[in-house]
């Protein structure tokens, strides 16, 4: 018991991001002992139970049976000072991928990820708490997971040159107005948070004009998909106009992100499936590995007509000088897109295929590249990611900043590389971004439900209620379209 304590503690010790800097964390002793909590011990609520089945526990057994509603544990920690504390949860996963709510007094700070088989350690960066005592929960969110221990260290303060990036983009070609773009990213990063929103019909319609009409403010950053564009969807009579709703947002100037929703090539479309969530696993028979290693060839030339269907899209942009955030293949590390259900290896061989046939083939020079796999294992290499995402749905109401999330990504690179919040249900409390330290570069609500109400031109408060969206698009901190500066003249620095 004592050897795994050391142990865990050391390892700590090395992945945290440590520095002398005091700008975001409160100075602690971070020398403490770790204070260790035998999961079998904590309170349990609903289904959950004792169990001794699974080998590699501590103490008397572990806790079971997080996959039902209400099926949650609590400890009670007493803060010896007030600060910030890091949250070290010894989980395994029964079936891979798995996420669970942490909460904290009763309110839901985020998730914490669990993907091994065996006991191991999943972290919480950074939790804020006053002195005295807290309630620490563990509820079942999104999978079924054994929770052997909690682990409660004080978190080391945050290296501010986490947020010394480079404004060199990894496409040497680059465009102006891209390197215009990076470049004003970098100089806002760690200082301003920029609001976004995706919306389908632009930045003047839907949820866009809701948050106008609540805050008198429109977000800088447009999301909008590319999916529409995509052959099977084509063939089956889908009309898009992002191209142009990007270009109005760019002649407003806004700044455009895109993701790409990528339907799978019609021949691999379930029979008796629904066509319209072909990028969706589960409706697919697609098998990418089969098709990277060469075994499916007629998939592969299928891929390549659909990524030159993008192209040509992507090409009206480049031609309307407009730079475009673009975050392709995404969450593939969740499993549930096809091209994240055959593993790192092949997804990781789609993005540098998807990459040289954009830039290398189409000479597509307009592009900064969002990696959004939210997974170490997944990166497909510094030379071919600009900025890395993070996707959050953190639940209702759930204003925590994510500084979890948020340092996790600082680690799936040894470079240092800018980090966005590409998709949240939603909203962040940028006072509580500013005082953990989560800077985001930018943060991009996801549409429908989580902003509008039923299409009427009224706020949806599901996710976020009307005073959190004030609050957020008249911050000192966030920055609106109204705030940006004239990108089409920002200087650019030489950075190689």
């Amino acid at each position: 018991m004592i050897c795994r304590i050391v142990v865990i503690s050391l390892l700590l010790s090395f992945i945290r991001i440590i520095s002398c800097s005091t700008v975001f964390a409160i100075e602690q002793d971070s020398t403490c002992d770790p204070k260790v909590y035998q999961a079998e011990e904590a309170q349990r609520f609903g289904q959950v139970r004792v169990a001794k089945n699974i080998p590699g526990f501590t103490g008397n057994g572990y806790l079971e049976c997080f996959k039902h509603a209400g099926d949650q544990c609590e400890f009670i920690f007493e803060a010896p000072e007030s600060g910030f504390y890091d949250l070290v949860f010894v989980t395994a996963s029964i079936g891979g991928y798995k996420e669970n709510y942490v909460l904290l007094d009763g309110e839901r700070l985020g998730v914490v990820i669990t993907d091994s088989i065996s006991f191991n350690d999943s972290v919480f960066y950074n939790v804020y708490m006053d002195q005295g005592k807290h309630r620490i929960g563990f509820s079942t969110y999104w999978g079924y997971v054994l929770l052997d221990a909690l682990i409660i260290n004080p978190s080391d303060a945050i290296d501010e040159s986490i947020y010394h990036v480079t404004a060199a983009l990894v496409n040497p070609c680059a465009t102006d107005q891209a390197k215009r773009l990076m470049n004003y990213l970098v100089d806002s990063y760690g200082k301003v948070i920029l609001s976004g929103q995706f919306c389908d019909k632009g930045i003047l319609a839907q949820e866009c004009g809701v948050i106008f009409l609540a805050t008198g403010k429109r977000p800088a950053v447009l999301g909008l998909d590319m999916m529409d564009y995509t052959p099977s969807r084509v063939a089956r009579g889908t009309n898009c106009k992002a191209i142009e709703y990007a270009i109005q947002c760019d002649e407003l100037g806004g700044i455009v992100t895109f993701c790409w929703h990528w339907n799978a090539p019609e021949p691999y479309l379930k029979p008796g499936g629904i066509w319209y969530r072909g990028f969706y696993t589960e409706e697919t028979s697609l098998n990418l590995t089969k098709i990277i290693n060469g075994e499916d060839t007629i998939g592969y030339h299928l891929l390549l007509d659909d990524i030159d269907a993008i192209a040509i899209q992507l090409l009206r942009l480049q031609d309307a000088g407009v730079p475009v955030l673009w975050r392709p293949l995404h969450e593939a590390s969740g499993g549930w897109f096809w091209w994240g259900a055959h593993g790192a290896d092949s997804y990781k061989s789609l993005w540098i295929l998807l990459y040289d046939r954009l830039v290398t083939h189409w000479q597509l020079n307009n592009l900064i590249w969002i990696w959004n796999g939210q997974n170490a294992a997944w990166y497909p290499g510094d030379s071919y990611v600009d900025i890395i995402g993070e996707d959050i749905y953190a639940g209702e109401r759930v204003y925590s900043s994510q500084i979890n999330r948020f340092l996790n990504a600082t680690q799936y690179t040894n470079d240092r590389k800018m980090i966005v919040l590409s998709e949240n249900g939603c909203l962040i409390d940028p006072d509580l971004a500013v005082r953990d330290g989560a800077m985001w570069g930018l943060f991009t609500t996801w549409g429908g439900e989580f902003v509008i109400k039923s299409n009427i031109l009224k706020l949806s408060e599901k996710y976020t209620d009307t005073s959190m969206v004030e609050k957020v698009y008249h911050h000192e901190r966030v920055i609106t379209l109204d705030e940006l500066p004239n990108l089409k003249n920002y200087p650019i620095r030489n950075e190689h």
